[in-house]
């Protein structure tokens, strides 16, 4: 009679325990899969978010590789450099989407929207960063694709360059929780894009995603040395070409994990006080 009793009163907490932890997810799935709807509404949207690391492949495989390859080490051809930092900036240029769609949605009233629902706050913010995860996936894999096409090749194996891949597509959901962020500070598309730039310029083009840290002055490689886009692109490379990749891997995670331990909490707070 007491087991029966005891199991009667523990059953129910129980199982609001388990639907507070399960609500938030499904609510952010929900977000995630209506921002996935309005890729496929607007094809466009996709098409220009591949048309950009396009350009960038072209450009820096055929401009700049003739400049850039004799500062690489000996057997590492340019392509085989590059291809892994494209990964990665087209993960980093691919999150400057969720500040203007966080922004867009602002704008047009949906926020109060969504707050008028009974549903996890998380949730906008963690649809967004999963629906522009998913795109990710999509664009990263057209980047192999046109790598393959250019002479791009694996040497460290499949498992280590599929483990290369999830780290530029751990990257680029960190770092859509900081354009999260912005979005959520600026509140309007045009000034979320603008914002944008001067945090992804420095972060890609001052890194060692297209060319070795070594060719530059000495103050920009103590910056290009210690940011998150140059760690994540060498972890990845890596894993591509092959050599021990334990130390470089674990920092790349660790910069993910700062980077969502930081602004994670601060774009809910964000979206708190905006609705």
């Amino acid at each position: 009679m007491t087991a029966t009793a005891t199991a009667t009163a523990t059953a129910p907490g129980a199982g609001r325990l388990g639907a507070r932890i399960t609500a938030p997810v499904r609510d952010g799935l929900a977000v995630a899969w209506r921002n996935l709807i309005a890729l496929r509404r607007v094809p466009r949207l996709l098409v220009f978010s591949t048309v950009q690391p396009l350009v960038f492949v072209l450009m820096f495989r055929y401009v700049f590789g003739g400049v850039v390859g004799p500062a690489l080490p000996p057997g590492v051809g340019y392509v085989d450099f590059l291809i892994p930092g494209i990964f990665v900036q087209t993960a980093v240029f691919g999150s400057m989407n969720t500040a203007i769609g966080l922004a867009t949605d602002m704008q047009t009233g949906l926020m109060e929207r969504f707050r008028s629902l009974p549903m996890a706050r998380s949730a906008v913010l963690s649809g967004r960063t999963t629906a522009d995860l998913a795109r990710n996936v999509f664009v990263v894999a057209l980047m192999t694709a046109v790598g393959f096409a250019l002479g791009f090749r694996i040497h460290a194996g499949v498992p280590a360059f599929i483990g290369g891949i999830l780290l530029v597509l751990a990257f680029g959901f960190a770092m859509s929780w900081i354009f999260a962020v912005v979005g959520m500070a600026v509140g309007d598309p045009e000034t979320a894009q603008a914002a944008a730039f001067p945090v992804l310029a420095p972060l890609v083009f001052a890194s060692s995603a297209f060319v070795p840290v070594s060719t530059m002055p000495g103050g920009l490689q103590a910056f290009a040395d210690h940011q998150p886009v140059s760690k994540t692109a060498e972890a990845v490379r890596i894993l591509v070409l092959g050599g021990p990749a334990t130390t470089a891997v674990w920092e790349a995670l660790a910069w993910d994990a700062g980077i969502v331990a930081v602004f994670a909490p601060l774009g809910v707070w964000l979206y708190r006080r905006a609705v």
